[in-house]
């Protein structure tokens, strides 16, 4: 796969089959993911594959639990406005977030494979998350769907890495969980806001210097 085609349409699904991930996809991947840079190439990292049934039937109630939380709180003033202005085109947009969303909580011991990422004394994430992208990149080349989510160690951090059963003295953080699976839809390239409309140069304010109004990569390109 070229690499433009990764970058351009590695997207987050969330809706995936229930199909597991042969055992020799899952080793590209994460032979991939470990070869991205590390601070220090120090590789202070850890991954961990959930795929156990039992597992994922604990983790559930509380990855749920986090998403309604997170609408309670973070997402409050969006899902308001949804409410308040349903067919503005930000509200569609942010509707159709908080329902793949939704469904990957409400779906989510049907997830074949998860992924948990974790850094040793790194709160940045500047050394674990380069390793997640690359996974996730691996992994749409395999035809593999992700989607990255932090809400389960923000919420339920302790809870969690108790399930998990990791040291609680080494200084391990878990950074996020990606779910893997097969999606149901189908791959194409993300809408987002113009490039040169969130970009600067040399000073914050002043114009980056060129325009992208449309994609530079596309699927006929």
């Amino acid at each position: 796969m070229d690499v433009y085609e990764a970058l351009y349409t590695t997207r987050a699904m969330r809706r995936v089959r229930p199909d597991p991930i042969p055992l020799d996809v899952q080793a590209r991947i994460l032979d991939a993911a470990v070869r991205a840079p590390s601070g220090g190439n120090t590789q202070l990292w850890r991954f961990l594959f959930v795929d156990d049934p039992e597992v994922k039937a604990k983790l559930g109630p509380l990855y749920r639990d986090s998403v309604s939380q997170l609408w309670s709180t973070v997402y409050a003033d969006r899902l308001a406005a949804i409410e308040a202005t349903p067919d503005a085109p930000a509200s569609i947009q942010t509707a159709k977030v908080v329902r793949s969303a939704q469904h990957l909580a409400d779906h989510f011991e049907d997830v074949p494979l998860l992924l948990f990422a974790f850094v040793q004394h790194d709160p940045s994430g500047g050394s674990i998350y380069p390793a997640v992208w690359s996974a996730m990149l691996a992994a749409r080349a395999e035809g593999v769907g992700t989607s990255l989510t932090t809400v389960l160690g923000y919420f339920h951090g302790p809870e969690s890495l108790e399930i998990l059963g990791v040291p609680g003295d080494e200084g391990w953080l878990n950074a996020c969980c990606v779910s893997f699976g097969y999606p149901t839809g189908r791959w194409g390239v993300a809408p987002r806001r113009q490039a040169h409309k969130v970009a600067f140069r040399n000073r914050w304010g002043t114009p980056v210097g060129f325009e992208v109004p449309e994609p530079l990569w596309s699927p006929a390109g």
